[in-house]
């Protein structure tokens, strides 16, 4: 691993990595089952000079802003590296986005320069016409007989073949503005959080005391590249370390699948949506089994979560676990989760199976990470503890301790782009005010309840957070259900509860398919006797659209709530207390 210390930039960190690794493979790409790209750090550097000297061409240089929207795949870290090498800002958007939205985004980041695929390129109607102030547009993978416009380049990766000498790296210095990122932030609304390099340096740094990784692993990058955990993890942290990132251009689950099992991988950043995708797989895979055979991998489960009470112990886990391990990934060392809550229990669950489930608790304002688990030992009841530098205060604490999450530290933001009331609302001397609720144990470790927002009061004083209660409803047999307080949706509604004592919590479902809301209601109101009273739901509201979510598959709250509040009445909740 190559110490990030001695380093300015992140472009000069990367272009020592890709010296120092050179003959190592730095990107595998695959196309379903295909090898579309395999390059070595050497060919990837080369690849990056070629596409730093088209930037230069089209007028990049300190401090410009280059705008990435694309897919996971090669040519995104290439883009990025270029952008670093060039001494510019990257602004990274997320490829899930409509078109309109993109180009919003790229329109407020005061971009120039546009790297972007065919797929995304065609949906931005104002980026093709030139109504967007881009002096270029590079496009990957157009038809061969697509005429692009005049400001538009084709780009290929595989063709720098290195006889064009690199232009000198331009030097920035580590408060130089790196990124602007997009997310949903502390406020609900997007707003481009600007990230310096000290803020990826420093963060790297912390991060890899505790999970350094090593020559020979291989991250598998499925997360957004936009997105600060795999930006983080499978990008700068795994190219500083001489790690191979490996991307699949398909999503289908069996792909997925094909590549953890056949490709070596070792680490992977997921969201909780994904980890339950995997725990189902592997409910599947165990009921193929007899009886005894399913019998034999819970008593070898017990032994191997015995034996790793203190702190992981993979040679063990990878013999006791063998059938288990091999059905997820035989060389899977790891998976961090984050965005959104990660049920305690299936996390529990596939540790002792063998696969650890690293969990933490991140802003994109603050970098990537700032708390969490360190495995020694393993625990799910929490986001861990303060990573070094990091200092975290709970203000305005409750009885209970619970209070809103204020941070400070090197990886902190320097604010929103354009924005100061926003960015002092987030900012106060240097503290992050995060806007998340949580308690501090007494051993230091950070639990989360809720976002204050999205809060009720009981009339016996207790605060109840919707987000903490879904975790009763996990496994119910639906596509989506969401909690929340009826007076964050329905503000100043009588039954929402205008003084605050009618106030209720209320379930947002869709139902699978064709199945209609009553098939749920058994179940849910069954769960819902097993909570204490003031945590239990009022009633239960059908809802047919696909919740909005984020790039790391949160759902925004705030977004359908206000489709809630638009489309949906008070009157049509079904009463579960009975």
């Amino acid at each position: 691993m190559i110490p990030p210390e001695r380093y300015g930039s992140i472009g000069e960190l990367l272009l020592d990595a890709m010296l120092q690794f050179k003959t190592e493979t730095a990107l595998l790409e695959f196309s379903r089952k295909r090898t579309a790209h395999e390059l070595s750090y050497l060919q990837t550097k080369r690849e990056a000079d070629a596409m730093a000297r088209k930037l230069a061409d089209a007028g990049i240089e300190a401090g410009s802003r280059v705008a990435i929207a694309m897919s996971n795949q090669a040519a995104w870290p290439i883009a990025a590296m270029a952008v670093f090498f060039r001494g510019a800002v990257l602004v990274p958007i997320d490829y899930k986005l409509d078109g309109p939205d993109q180009q919003k985004l790229i329109a407020h980041s005061g971009a120039t320069v546009l790297v972007t695929e065919y797929g995304e390129w065609r949906e931005m109607a104002k980026v093709k016409s030139g109504e967007l102030a881009l002096t270029k547009v590079f496009v990957t993978e157009p038809p061969p007989r697509e005429e692009l416009p005049a400001n538009h380049e084709l780009w290929t990766i595989g063709e720098a073949d290195g006889s064009t000498p690199a232009l000198p790296i331009v030097r920035r210095e580590r408060s130089d503005l790196a990124t602007i990122v997009y997310s949903s932030g502390t406020g609900g609304s997007p707003k481009g959080c600007m990230l310096t390099h000290d803020n990826y340096l420093e963060q790297f740094r912390t991060l890899s005391e505790r999970f350094p990784q090593e020559i020979g692993d291989r991250f598998f990058s499925v997360l957004p590249s936009n997105h600060a955990i795999d930006f983080m993890s499978g990008f700068v942290g795994a190219f500083a370390a001489g790690v191979t990132v490996v991307h699949q251009r398909s999503l289908r689950p069996e792909l997925l699948r094909w590549v953890l099992q056949e490709k070596g991988i070792t680490h992977m950043a997921i969201v909780p949506l994904l980890l339950e995708a995997f725990e189902r797989r592997l409910d599947e895979k165990l009921e193929e089994r007899s009886t005894v055979e399913q019998a034999l991998v819970e008593g070898l489960r017990q032994v191997n979560a015995a034996f790793t009470l203190d702190k992981p112990r993979a040679w063990l886990s990878n013999k006791l676990m063998k059938p288990v391990r091999d059905g997820l990934g035989p060389d899977l060392k790891m998976l961090f989760c984050g965005g959104a809550f990660v049920d305690p229990k299936r996390a529990r669950r596939f540790y002792e199976l063998g696969v650890p489930v690293v969990i933490g608790y991140g802003l994109t304002e603050a970098g990537t990470v700032l708390t969490v688990n360190d495995l020694k030992p393993f625990r799910a009841d929490s986001v861990g503890s303060p990573l070094d530098g990091v200092e975290l205060e709970v203000r305005g604490a409750d009885a209970s301790g619970v209070g809103e999450v204020w941070v400070r530290g090197r990886t902190v933001f320097a604010g929103y782009l354009d924005d100061p009331e926003q960015t002092a609302e987030a900012l106060h001397d240097g503290w992050l005010k995060t806007g998340d609720q949580g308690y501090l144990d007494p051993s230091g470790h950070l639990h989360l309840v809720g976002r204050s927002k999205n809060m009720i009061v009981t009339a016996g004083g207790k605060n109840i957070y919707p987000e903490d209660i879904e975790s009763a409803f996990e496994g119910l047999d639906c596509e989506e259900m969401v909690v929340f307080a009826t007076g964050y949706v329905w503000p100043g509604s009588e039954r929402a509860g205008s003084d605050l004592t009618k106030e209720q919590l209320v379930a947002i479902v869709r139902p699978k398919g064709e199945s209609p809301l009553g098939d749920l209601l058994d179940d849910l109101r069954k769960r819902n006797r097993s909570l204490p009273d003031f945590k239990r739901i009022g009633g239960v509201l059908e809802w047919s659209e696909e919740f909005p979510r984020t790039a790391s598959m949160k759902v925004k709250r705030a977004q359908l709530a206000e489709a809630l509040r638009e489309q949906a009445k008070l009157d049509a909740l079904v009463e579960v207390q009975a």
